[in-house]
């Protein structure tokens, strides 16, 4: 017969390659940022917010914190890494206040982390007053990390268009925070499963967006389209 931790183990790898799948998933934003040598109107937030929720999480999931969490330290870290190649296109290809905001906030997500890290080893001794400190924290940035979409969110609304909120980033969010809040219920972990729950419904919110405004993104994508090759054909005559 199947245990619940054998369960539990199985929706934790599910978890972390579909966590992967989101970490990877931006992938074509940053292939047209290099292709076009310019950050247009995405924002650095998301990725960002995304950097300090994966430092969170490993630190977290470190045996002198929360032991036993191996498979919320490696997918974390995987994603910790791929963000900062990511925020490193990002700097690359943005000028001005873009990139002073862009290289402020990474350097403010570097000094929280470590001086979480500082307080709660020097501090606390115990790992339940180390998991219940560093657990408080991840909830909140992991719900900001879910969050930080809304400023995409409101230019959806008003512009009618999704071209800057990526279907694929939106889809990868909603199987990644059903698969975790799963995990987190088979054997309950409440640092787990409010930041999850919330952030489905957060995925949820902008599948819908999408849906809503699908036929007038196209239409906007088409326009802009043909805006484009009649300036073209009007420079060559």
């Amino acid at each position: 017969m199947v245990s619940s931790d054998q369960i539990r183990t199985a929706v934790g790898i599910i978890g972390n390659a579909i966590s992967l799948a989101l970490f990877l998933s931006p992938m074509p934003t940053f292939y047209r940022i290099c292709k076009n040598k310019s950050v247009e109107h995405f924002s650095v937030v998301p990725y960002i917010a995304t950097l300090l929720n994966c430092m969170l999480w490993v630190l977290y999931g470190l045996p002198f914190v929360k032991p036993n969490s191996t498979l919320i330290i490696t997918i974390n870290g995987a994603g910790t890494m791929i963000e900062l190649i990511y925020i490193f296109i990002y700097l690359l290809y943005s000028d001005g206040s873009r990139r002073i905001k862009a290289l402020l906030l990474l350097f403010i997500d570097m000094a929280f982390i470590a001086t979480v890290a500082a307080i709660v080893l020097s501090i606390f001794e115990s790992h339940e007053r180390r998991t219940l400190i560093v657990g408080i924290l991840c909830i909140v940035f992991c719900i900001m990390m879910y969050a930080s979409p809304l400023s995409i969110m409101e230019r959806v609304i008003r512009t009618k268009s999704a071209e800057y909120m990526p279907l694929y980033l939106s889809i990868a969010y909603f199987f990644n925070g059903l698969c975790w809040t799963t995990y987190s219920l088979i054997h309950l972990d409440v640092n787990l499963t409010i930041p999850n729950a919330i952030g489905l419904l957060f995925a949820i919110a902008q599948l819908l967006l999408h849906a809503i405004y699908n036929k007038s993104t196209k239409r906007q994508s088409n326009e802009g389209k043909s805006e484009v090759a009649l300036s073209e054909v009007n420079v060559t005559q």
